[in-house]
């Protein structure tokens, strides 16, 4: 099968079935083997019955049915264990996101040898000060973090190659962050394409202000993760050696002090801030130490990414 496109979706009944239509005719003019996968994140709207329909008329529309709404880096993680194509496309189900960009993205992906291709969307038809402005600053942050020169994060519309989504886990609301996850997991091949963006025909967002909040709590997780996953000492206990050393520090020379009469111990400022590190100190190197203990006994600790053996 030449491609997978999985369709993540929350209340999109009405947009369906242009979206299918829209997909069928580019699919249909190019000659590509394709499946389309719809997750459909607990609906209220009768979305579902869309997703049954299509599958009737053609059996290349699968379709996955939450029991409640989980987010959509939940769709997206359960889209990537069900595809089955070479090349895997991801796309929002509000028609922003065009079809017609779906050949190219694979073309990039089969024949210029990326991992994976992301989206975009350079001309966007989102209100400025909602989405537009702190996209730009959210993207800035995430670049300079990472290290991947991508200018939009977040644009759903994104072609992988199978390995990747294969070897990848995608959850709590980390769908912002899959190149930073791939690049983790050693595809580094990440390239980027100008792709349409389109005004939203029905429905309305589905995202309130909090995802930047919340955006950059995840980037902060996946950083961490990244160079402290499976060495949480070499984080929390440098920081807490350091931390106790000047707690011990400090204390010796108050106690120097005090011996010499120049300070009245338990009235000194200095005596309860020595005491602050000291304790602080102790506790980062008992949570590198217990980080380190569950590492241990994880049963991922030694899971490493193979790309070839003979």
């Amino acid at each position: 099968m030449d491609i997978s496109i999985i369709v993540p979706l929350y209340n999109e009944a009405e947009s369906l079935p242009h979206l299918a239509e829209w997909i069928d005719r580019v699919m249909l003019e190019h000659g590509l083997t394709y499946e389309v996968v719809m997750v459909d994140d607990g609906s209220k709207d009768g979305s579902w019955k869309v997703i049954e329909g299509l599958h009737a008329s053609n059996p290349a529309y699968r379709g996955i049915k939450f029991r409640r709404n989980y987010g959509k880096s939940a769709a997206l993680n359960t889209g990537f264990a069900a595809a089955q194509g070479d090349v895997v496309v991801t796309m929002d189900a509000d028609l922003q996101d065009s079809p017609d960009e779906v050949p190219e993205l694979r073309r990039m992906i089969v024949e210029d040898g990326f991992d994976l291709v992301s989206g975009w969307k350079k001309v966007r038809y989102d209100s400025k000060l909602a989405k537009n402005l702190p996209s730009k600053f959210f993207n800035a942050t995430t670049r300079h973090l990472s290290g991947i020169r991508l200018h939009d994060f977040n644009c759903g519309l994104k072609a992988y190659r199978r390995d990747v989504v294969k070897s990848i886990e995608v959850y709590g609301e980390m769908h912002r962050y899959i190149p930073v996850i791939a690049k983790w997991a050693g595809f580094s091949n990440i390239g980027e394409k100008v792709v349409q963006h389109r005004k939203r025909e029905f429905g309305v967002t589905k995202f309130g202000m909090n995802r930047f909040i919340n955006g950059y709590l995840d980037l902060m997780s996946i950083m961490f993760m990244s160079k402290f996953g499976k060495q949480p000492m070499h984080f929390f206990g440098a920081i807490g050696s350091l931390s106790f050393l000047l707690g011990f520090v400090a204390f010796v020379l108050l106690i120097v002090l005090r011996l010499c009469g120049r300070i009245a111990l338990t009235n000194s400022v200095w005596f309860y801030l020595s005491m602050l590190f000291l304790v602080m100190g102790t506790m980062l190197f008992l949570a590198g130490f217990l980080g380190e203990l569950v590492c241990r006994n994880s049963t991922t600790r030694n899971q490493y990414l193979i790309e070839k053996e003979l």
